[in-house]
């Protein structure tokens, strides 16, 4: 895997994926406290929550249940010192579809925090990441 970050100017960077997918990223910076885009550590967290989000996706679907719709929303503490990693992390997932099994819900997600997600993996090493979910039926 590859990715590029240029520096434009102030605290703004442009990355670059590998795949070609750019975006603005960087932290306020001067008087006014402009923000150009998320910061890096917004970024991390944002990664993570959508690492986590493909998987509940992907297994639901495998288990043939009729999901519709996955929001991971999350809340996460960093340290206060240097390096300001994240200490605590809570994921929230909200899961809309047609009967879906709360059983599998839980599964999924379990399964995508424990095993799937490597992002996930990486920040339980500094993080205690915990998770709670919805289920909302659109069957009616």
């Amino acid at each position: 895997m590859k990715a590029r970050v240029k520096w434009v100017e102030d605290r703004t960077f442009v990355g670059e994926s590998g795949s070609g997918h750019k975006l603005v990223l960087g932290t306020s910076h001067g008087a006014e406290g402009r923000t150009p885009g998320p910061s890096p550590m917004e970024l991390v967290l944002l990664g993570t929550g959508g690492c986590s989000a493909y998987d509940v996706v992907h297994i639901l679907e495998k288990g043939r249940e009729a999901v519709e719709d996955v929001v991971v929303e999350m809340d996460a503490d960093r340290a206060e010192t240097e390096p300001k990693v994240f200490t605590k992390i809570h994921m929230h997932y909200i899961v809309k579809g047609k009967k879906l099994s709360s059983d599998k819900v839980k599964r999924a997600i379990e399964l995508s925090v424990e095993k799937y997600c490597s992002a996930s993996a990486m920040m339980a090493k500094t993080a205690e990441i915990t998770h709670d979910f919805e289920v909302i039926d659109t069957s009616n």
